[in-house]
């Protein structure tokens, strides 16, 4: 009885073992798997951000290496770009592209090896942009206008001169027969003129006539010549002449693959600066008129306020002096006048002065006779300052009725 009551209480016991072992492994097969899930879960996010990360690097690589730091620039001197403080110079090389399609296949075999002579010379790196511009025809349509302008003047004039032949009869009908054949070639050409710039006209309105521009840009560095040694000034000048060298060098071997380059002189770089950076706005505002505009001089080339009212003060003393002198002279030059007109308005007294002091000269030779002469000036003198009196009166009076 003993041993069976034993044996159930160690069955009960292994049981509840078993039970608690088994609920141990649930719970560890619980723990692990959530522990796997974040082990997956990290290494997913850790993939994620590695993807992300070379990204980044790809990103950062592809703008380092992308036209964009082509167009990052300081100023454009002697048909270069300076970048970075003058630490890179760029010249660029425009290149005027060929039809390979419409080629024969001599023609493309020599297009091919030439290339291939381009690319075996290269000991330097360049890079290759392609500009795509809307064309605008607005200055074309100005100068046919301009033309069709002076041919239809002419017509104008041939018809008065045709019309004058015919009056003065002096022309035989063969003669007047040839002037209006000319007459008619003309208007056939004015009529072509004007139906060219309508036909102009109608093309500059459709936006989608696009013209590629090909580019080859040749950079240089500063770095390749130890800077220390020279000047910023002599820098700039064996990167002028390295840069002219390789440009001409390329345009040399091109010239092998019938295409015809040219470097670009600093108003065309600008130019190519400006369509990249204006793309929309340049359609309308293309860089000559801007240039011609003077959009660039508002605030660059406006002298300061007190330079200018030195300036204006300066030349406002210069003009008041100018004037002063003149006059100065004026008054030096009316000074004899002044004594003219004087002599002549007292021209009576003096000459009774004089005529008085000869007659005191004389009296010893003229005895009586000087002082009745004397004394018959002074008549004549006393008369006048009568009369002078009288007439000062008269006005004085006339002038007191008046205000009356």
């Amino acid at each position: 009885m003993e041993e069976n009551v034993v044996s159930k209480m160690l069955m009960i016991v292994l049981i509840v073992m078993i039970i608690i072992l088994m609920v141990l492994s649930v719970i560890y097969l619980v723990l692990r798997l959530k522990s796997s899930s974040k082990a997956k879960a990290k290494k997913t996010n850790k993939g994620e951000k590695d993807r992300k990360t070379k990204k980044d690097n790809v990103a950062s690589i592809y703008n380092k290496q992308s036209i964009f730091d082509f167009m990052e620039f300081d100023s454009i001197e002697d048909n270069m770009i300076v970048q970075k403080n003058g630490k890179r110079y760029i010249m660029i090389v425009e290149c005027q592209g060929v039809n390979y399609d419409l080629m024969s296949q001599m023609e493309k075999t020599a297009v091919e090896e030439g290339f291939q002579q381009f690319l075996n010379t290269l000991r330097h790196p360049i890079q290759i942009y392609i500009q795509t511009r809307t064309i605008n025809l607005e200055g074309s349509v100005n100068r046919y206008k301009d033309r069709v302008k002076e041919i239809e003047d002419h017509y104008q004039k041939m018809i008065y001169d045709y019309q004058r032949m015919k009056e003065t009869e002096s022309y035989s009908p063969e003669q007047l027969e040839k002037y209006f054949y000319e007459i008619t070639k003309q208007r056939n050409l004015l009529e072509y003129g004007k139906d060219v710039v309508a036909n102009t006209e109608k093309m500059s309105l459709n936006k989608n006539v696009l013209n590629k521009k090909y580019y080859i840009v040749i950079p240089y560095y500063s770095e390749e010549v130890n800077d220390e040694k020279y000047a910023k000034e002599e820098i700039r000048n064996m990167a002028f002449s390295e840069l002219y060298t390789k440009a001409q060098s390329i345009i040399r071997t091109l010239s092998a693959c019938s295409i015809i380059g040219k470097i670009l002189n600093s108003t065309e770089v600008v130019e190519l600066l400006y369509m990249a950076y204006n793309r929309d706005d340049a359609e309308v505002f293309g860089i000559e008129r801007a240039l011609k505009s003077e959009y660039d001089s508002l605030y660059s080339t406006a002298p300061d306020v007190f330079e200018k009212k030195l300036k204006f003060l300066e030349q406002q003393i210069q003009e008041k002096a100018q004037e002063k002198a003149n006059q100065a002279i004026e008054k030096v030059k009316s000074r004899p006048q002044e004594l003219a007109e004087e002599k002549e308005n007292n021209m009576e007294e003096l000459v009774r002065n004089l005529a008085e002091l000869i007659l005191h000269e004389n009296r010893q030779n003229l005895g009586g006779l000087a002082e009745e002469a004397i004394q018959e000036i002074e008549k004549e003198r006393k008369e006048e300052n009568q009369n002078e009196e009288q007439e000062k009166t008269t006005t004085r009076r006339g002038r007191e009725k008046s205000i009356q």
